[in-house]
């Protein structure tokens, strides 16, 4: 099956004055295309670091990294940059929504990057307005939502760019129980319809929805199970 993602082997050491802080430890691991991986540990155990790199927010100290058929190991800031806009959807646990812009707008932001919007876009920013249950909120803006559909504005716009997968970071965080239950359905939906979902998150029912569990501690994989 081809890889939405791989990790090979990567270290990630940051330095702090006169120390060095392993934050990854030759972790490798493989992502095949409509896999819902949760990415699980305690704070300190390399879950963020893993994040960035994957997001292509940073980059290895050793290793390489595969975002699809393309190695991004040393690809340029400018690269870079294409790849995020491109082809990587984006979820976060304070929704990063722009405050100033609508629903549809909202949506269509990874669109604005990539330097265009014909109308075939503009229709498929309504079809994911409509595949996420926000057909009627079009024309809202993100202070007349609730935390819910402000994270359901944030799932759509990830959709946007067609990308390698989903990356959600803490995407319930800031949710209520049942809110937090129905972007786990949206998000179980999604990837039933093939969507690649990667899910950072430190809450164990939350982690349960996922496929996949793969358990980080000290900067190195402590498990890693199918259910």
């Amino acid at each position: 099956m081809p890889l939405a993602a791989a990790i090979d082997d990567v270290t990630k050491e940051y330095i702090l004055g006169a120390e060095t802080v392993r934050a990854l430890r030759g972790v490798s691991i493989d992502v095949p295309e409509g896999d819902f991986v949760a990415i699980m540990g305690a704070s300190g155990s390399g879950k963020s670091t893993l994040l960035n790199l994957l997001g292509c927010l940073d980059r290895p100290t050793a290793g390489r990294i595969h975002l699809g058929d393309e190695d991004v190991t040393r690809a340029s800031d400018d690269r870079l940059s294409e790849i995020r806009a491109g082809r990587i959807g984006f979820v976060f646990q304070s929704y990063n929504l722009i405050q100033q812009l609508t629903v549809l707008e909202n949506i269509e932001v990874p669109l604005f990057y990539l330097g265009r919007l014909t109308a075939a876009d503009r229709r498929r920013c309504h079809e994911l307005a409509e595949m996420v249950g926000l057909g009627d909120r079009l024309r809202h803006r993100p202070s007349q939502l609730s935390g819910g559909q402000q994270q359901r504005v944030a799932i759509a716009r990830s959709l946007m760019n067609d990308p390698y997968f989903i990356l959600a970071d803490e995407p319930t965080g800031n949710l209520d129980s049942g809110t937090t239950e129905e972007i786990l359905v949206l998000l179980g939906k999604l990837n039933e319809l093939g969507k690649t979902i990667i899910m950072v998150t430190h809450e164990n029912e939350v982690g349960a929805r996922a496929r996949r569990i793969i358990r980080l501690r000290d900067g190195m994989i402590e498990s890693d199970r199918r259910r």
